[in-house]
C-alpha cells in the first residue's frame, strides 16, 4: 500500500463496482476533496484491476472522501476487489475500518473481501440517496406522480411565470458563477447559510475547475437569478450537488420550479436517471424519487487477521 499520490494511476479509468455513482469514485472529485478538505494519512492499493483510496487518522481507516461531501463510495475494478484485500494485509492490528456511503453492490463486495481476508465485518444502512428514473417525455413523467403533486408542481410553475415572467434555464461557468452559486447560499437561512464558508467556496470551486461540476441558474424576465444547483452530469445521469435559491422570491417556490426545469432538460437530452443524492427529504419523493439505502461496514484488524 502506498501513502504517496495515487491520482496518476490509470486504474481510476476501471468502471466502479456499484453502478450509478457519478463522479464521486473518480479521480477527478477525490483529488479536488482531498487537495481542499483532507486530513489524517492518504494510502492507496492499486492492483491494475482494482483501486481503493483511503485515509487514516487516529487508528480509523475510511473511504477518502467525507461522508458528508461524498454521496457515494465503491472501489473500482474487479469485483473481487483485490486492491482491497492487499490494503487490509498492511493495516496494524487494532485498526478500524469504516467504509461509508456504499450501495448495495459495494457494500456486498467490500463485506465479502473482509470475510475472506479473515475479518468479521458488520453493517448498517446509514443515509439513502433519492434516485428519480426518467421516462421519455416531460409529459409522461408529470403523469408518472400523483394527481395532488402533479397539481401542484404545474400550480407553482404557472405562479411563477405569471408573477416573474418567462423563466429560462441557464448555465453559468467560470469564477463568477461559482461565487454567485456561493452568495446565494450564504443568504440562506440556518445552517444553509453558514455551510458556505470560504474553504468550502474554494472546494467548490475546484470541484467547478476539475470535476466536471456545473452550475445551472433560473433567470426570470428582468434576468434576476432566482435559484442555482451545482450539478455533475455523467454519461445519461444528472447527480444534483447541492442548491441555493434567492430568499427573496421564496413565496415563488424557486427551488421547485428550478428543480422541475431541471428533470425536463434531463429528459430532453435523455438521460436515464436524475439523482437527488442523499437525504431524506421530503419534495424529493414528492418529485417521485425512490429511496437508494447506503450502507457503511465495520470491521476492526485483529490478531492474525
Amino acid at each position: 500500500m502506498s501513502d504517496t499520490s495515487p491520482w496518476h494511476s490509470a486504474s481510476f479509468e476501471l468502471p466502479p463496482i456499484a453502478r450509478a455513482v457519478g463522479p464521486f469514485p473518480r479521480r477527478e472529485f477525490l483529488e479536488a476533496w482531498w487537495h481542499r478538505r483532507g486530513s489524517g494519512k492518504l494510502l492507496s492499493a492499486d492492483t491494475g484491476d482494482s483501486i481503493v483510496v483511503l485515509t487514516v487518522a487516529d487508528g480509523v481507516v475510511e473511504f477518502a472522501g467525507e461522508a458528508d461531501l461524498t454521496d457515494y463510495h465503491t472501489p473500482l475494478g474487479s469485483p473481487d476487489v483485490p486492491a482491497l484485500a492487499k490494503a487490509v494485509s498492511e493495516l496494524p492490528e487494532g485498526y478500524r475500518l469504516e467504509l461509508d456511503s456504499l450501495p448495495e453492490e459495494a457494500r456486498n463486495a467490500v463485506v465479502a473481501v473482509l470475510r475472506a481476508v479473515g475479518l468479521a465485518p458488520v453493517y448498517e444502512q446509514h443515509e439513502l440517496s433519492a434516485v428519480l428514473r426518467l421516462p421519455d417525455s416531460f409529459d409522461e413523467y408529470l403523469m408518472s406522480l400523483g394527481r395532488k403533486e402533479r397539481h401542484e408542481l404545474r400550480r407553482k410553475r404557472r405562479r411563477f411565470e405569471n408573477e416573474r415572467g418567462t423563466t429560462s434555464l441557464e448555465r453559468r461557468t467560470g469564477p463568477e458563477a461559482v461565487r454567485l452559486f456561493a452568495d446565494l447560499h450564504r443568504r440562506s437561512s440556518g445552517d444553509k447559510g453558514s455551510f458556505m464558508s470560504d474553504a468550502m467556496e474554494q472546494f467548490f470551486v475546484e470541484l467547478h475547475d476539475q470535476a466536471g461540476g456545473a452550475i445551472d441558474v433560473l433567470v426570470d424576465a428582468s434576468g434576476t437569478v432566482a435559484s442555482a444547483v451545482f450539478l455533475f452530469e455523467t454519461g445519461n445521469e444528472t447527480y444534483l450537488y447541492n442548491s441555493a435559491f434567492n430568499p427573496d422570491l421564496g413565496h415563488l417556490s424557486p427551488g421547485n420550479v428550478l428543480i422541475s426545469s431541471l428533470i425536463e432538460q434531463a429528459i430532453s437530452v435523455e438521460h436515464q436517471i436524475f439523482d437527488f443524492l442523499k437525504g431524506n427529504e421530503a419534495y424529493k419523493f414528492r418529485l417521485g424519487a425512490e429511496a437508494r439505502p447506503l450502507y457503511k461496514v465495520a470491521a476492526t484488524i485483529g490478531p492474525g487477521r
